[in-house]
C-alpha cells in the first residue's frame, strides 16, 4: 500500500512539483491563513509532499500520511505521524487548533473509515478548534471523479457536511464550488490568474469543482 502511494505521487505530481509548491504558497498565505492563527497547532491530514503544511505560519505543525516519501519532503519543524488516519491518532485530546485536509477523503476506502477519521479530528481539536476540508465534488465531476485509480469514496459538499455534523462539528462556512478540479493533468495557469480567481468568487461558480467546508468543534459552555 505505501509503495503504491509513493508511485502514484511520482506519476502524478513529480513533473509539476515546483509549480504545485508555488500554487500552495498563494493558497496558504492569501486564502487559508485567515482561519489559522500564527500561534496555532495545526495538523495537515493526508499531507502528501507537504505543500500546505510546509508553508503555513503556525507555532506547531504536524502532518499525517503513509507515503514513505513524505518524511523527506517535510520541513524539519513538521512532525510526521505515519499512521492510518482511521485509527487512534498519536495526539492528546484537545491538542490541535486546526485540522486541514485537501483532496484526501476520497482516497479512504469506506464511510466507516471517514467516520472514524472525523471522530479522531473532533477528539484532538480544542473546543473552538477548526477543521478545513477541501476536496473534489462528485456532483460536478460525474465520470471524471473516477479517472484516478485510488479514488474510492464519492462525496458532495452536503454528504460531508452531514458527516461532520454527525461527528459533532458545526459547519460555519461552506462552498459547493471553490477551486477547479486537478493540477495533476498538466494545467499550469500563471499564478496571477490564481490570485484573481481567489479574489473574484463569481468565478468559483463557473470553474469550481471542489467543495470547501470550514467547521468548528463547539466550545464548552
Amino acid at each position: 500500500m505505501s509503495e503504491d502511494l509513493q508511485r502514484e505521487y511520482e506519476m502524478r505530481f513529480a513533473k509539476n512539483a515546483g509549480y504545485r509548491a508555488r500554487v500552495w504558497s498563494v493558497l496558504t498565505r492569501e486564502f487559508f491563513a485567515r482561519w489559522i492563527p500564527s500561534d496555532a497547532t495545526v495538523l495537515d491530514l493526508g499531507c502528501g509532499w507537504g505543500e500546505f503544511i510546509n508553508q503555513i505560519a503556525a507555532a506547531r505543525r504536524y502532518g499525517m500520511d503513509l507515503n514513505p516519501e513524505t518524511q523527506g519532503k517535510l520541513d524539519r519543524e513538521v512532525t510526521l505521524l505515519a499512521q492510518n488516519c482511521s485509527e487512534r491518532w498519536a495526539l492528546d485530546d484537545g491538542q490541535l487548533d486546526v485540522v486541514f485536509t485537501s483532496n484526501f477523503f476520497e482516497h479512504l476506502l469506506t464511510k466507516e473509515s471517514l467516520r472514524a477519521t472525523l471522530r479522531e479530528a473532533f477528539r484532538c481539536l480544542k473546543p473552538g478548534g477548526r477543521i478545513i476540508c477541501l476536496g473534489p465534488n462528485i456532483k460536478y465531476l460525474s465520470g471524471r471523479y473516477w479517472d484516478f485509480w485510488d479514488h474510492f469514496l464519492p462525496l458532495t459538499e452536503l454528504s460531508l457536511k452531514e458527516g461532520l455534523e454527525l461527528a459533532g462539528f458545526k459547519v460555519d462556512w461552506l462552498r459547493s464550488r471553490f477551486l477547479p478540479y486537478s493540477m495533476s493533468q498538466g494545467f499550469t495557469p500563471p499564478l496571477l490568474f490564481l490570485r484573481l480567481y481567489l479574489r473574484w468568487p463569481f468565478l468559483w461558480r463557473i470553474f469550481g469543482q471542489q467543495f470547501l467546508i470550514v467547521a468548528t468543534k463547539a466550545a464548552r459552555t
